[in-house]
């Protein structure tokens, strides 16, 4: 099992009233799967995503990552794990403007402290895989939607994660880049990632192996 929500709930205060993001949610994700997460805006998919990849917590329920009980650690602990085993794939492409392709695609391993020497091998691999080779000393501005997202996957791959979360990856996309993107997710799951994205279209759902629903918080079919 790679990961398990037991009861989990996300609450915020907006003035005097509590509002409820997630309600009661049950959960489990075993390695190799790739799942698919729908509904209307507002559902809670994206936040469901960043509890799940502990840039947001859950403020009540377990949940367990590689049998780590994620909602008992010091944020410090969690940022370990997160930096270790989880990649984030974002709409808005997330890059750093003034870094070029190739700088973009190595940050999270100087996060990691990776040898000089292994960084080279690694973010050449990726950039060979993703044919990006051409464009690696050009900045994010000179890029397409498509190409800045290849680049975001490329940096979410680049410590070998073992899970992708992916929130509307195609949202900034035309139909053709997106179904690149996907047929991407696809291959890169065949490979034994497991995947999470969050999206609004049926089609790219398709991709997963398993669709999962919300409405107001809670998971209305599975």
């Amino acid at each position: 099992m790679l990961l398990e929500l037991n009861n989990v709930s996300r609450t915020i205060k907006s003035g005097n009233k509590k509002i409820t993001l997630l309600d009661a949610i049950d959960l489990y994700v075993e390695e190799g799967e790739f799942i698919s997460l729908m509904g209307p805006s507002g559902s809670g998919k994206s936040t469901l995503l960043n509890c799940i990849g502990m840039l947001d917590d859950f403020t009540d329920g377990h949940y367990t990552f590689l049998e780590e009980p994620v909602h008992d650690m010091k944020s410090k602990q969690r940022s370990h794990l997160y930096k270790e085993y989880i990649g984030f794939v974002f709409q808005a492409y997330h890059l750093i403007d003034e870094l070029t392709v190739y700088e973009n695609i190595e940050t999270p391993l100087l996060y990691k402290n990776v040898k000089s020497s292994e960084r080279k091998a690694l973010v050449a691999d990726i950039l060979d895989r993703f044919n990006i080779v051409g464009k690696k000393d050009l900045f994010p501005s000179q890029l397409s939607g498509g190409q800045q997202q290849l680049v975001g996957i490329a940096r979410a791959l680049i410590t070998k994660p073992k899970l992708i979360l992916a929130d509307e990856p195609t949202g900034n996309l035309n139909s053709k880049q997106g179904l690149e993107i996907m047929e991407l997710f696809s291959e890169l799951n065949k490979e034994g990632v497991t995947i999470v994205q969050a999206t609004h279209s049926e089609s790219n759902a398709a991709f997963g192996s398993r669709i999962i629903n919300l409405l107001d918080g809670k998971i209305v079919s599975m």
